[in-house]
């Protein structure tokens, strides 16, 4: 469905952006990944599928070296038509503890990446009248969490973006979408279940259920394939006239 195009998705050496990356692939587009775990696995997976990967070590906190990553990718592969801005880190602490330094790391690579991103972007897909941004928010782009203030600023602010953007390309061939998935066993969620597992001296499994029973009533976690299957379906024709939307996947977490 993608032969052709070409995908560049920040934070996709490891958890959903790589399950973003290899789903993208799938569908026959070339690749450009980007992030700081490990890049030459992360590579290897996305190549065995055969498409056209390449990798870009930009910081997304650095304004310069985001524009240089957009720049190389258009040049390697012709274009930019699929942007999925999922880069993020988080940081957990009461609003008077939180750390000046942790609060602008996370707005600036959060949220303040994905402005950069586009921004860089969008002119070359409107020229070709076809692309998709893909921004993945999170469920705390329509919900809050106590300790979380910088993370939630910066997801409701994805949302928020989302929309814009959406509403500014709405008569031309590119969407702009955001997908705001609830508890996904990433690494990022998993040092927060062995934190969890250390401080009641509880078992990790037992930590993952409480976990999942605080806020998400399925208790399930949603895994990166699902949240892959649904960014290709948001590329596909079939979501020509999807535009603006916060989808959650989050097991019913929104609905109580």
């Amino acid at each position: 469905m993608l032969k052709g195009k070409t995908a560049l998705v920040t934070g996709s050496t490891s958890g959903i952006g790589l399950g973003m990356a290899m789903a993208l692939a799938r569908q026959g587009a070339n690749v450009m990944l980007n992030g700081f775990g490990d890049v030459e696995t992360a590579r290897a997976e996305v190549s065995r599928l055969g498409t056209r990967v390449s990798y870009h070590g930009a910081d997304m906190s650095k304004a310069i070296e985001i524009e240089a990553m957009v720049r190389a990718c258009e040049a390697e592969f012709g274009s930019l038509d699929i942007l999925v801005n999922n880069a993020g880190i988080q940081h957990v602490a009461k609003v008077e503890d939180f750390p000046v330094d942790r609060w602008d790391a996370i707005i600036a690579i959060n949220l303040t990446s994905a402005f950069h991103t586009t921004r860089l972007a969008l002119p070359g897909m409107k020229r070709r009248n076809w692309g998709r941004v893909l921004n993945i928010a999170s469920v705390h782009g329509l919900v809050a969490s106590a300790e979380k203030s910088a993370y939630v600023a910066a997801k409701h602010g994805i949302v928020g973006f989302t929309k814009t953007v959406a509403l500014e390309a709405a008569t031309t061939g590119v969407t702009v979408n955001a997908i705001c998935p609830g508890w996904v066993l990433t690494p990022l969620v998993q040092k927060q279940v062995d934190a969890r597992a250390a401080q009641a001296g509880i078992s990790n499994d037992d930590a993952k259920r409480q976990l999942l029973a605080e806020k998400q009533p399925s208790l399930q976690f949603t895994t990166p394939e699902q949240l892959a299957d649904l960014a290709v379906f948001l590329c596909s024709p079939a979501a020509d006239n999807i535009r603006g939307v916060a989808w959650n996947v989050d097991g019913g977490w929104v609905a109580q």
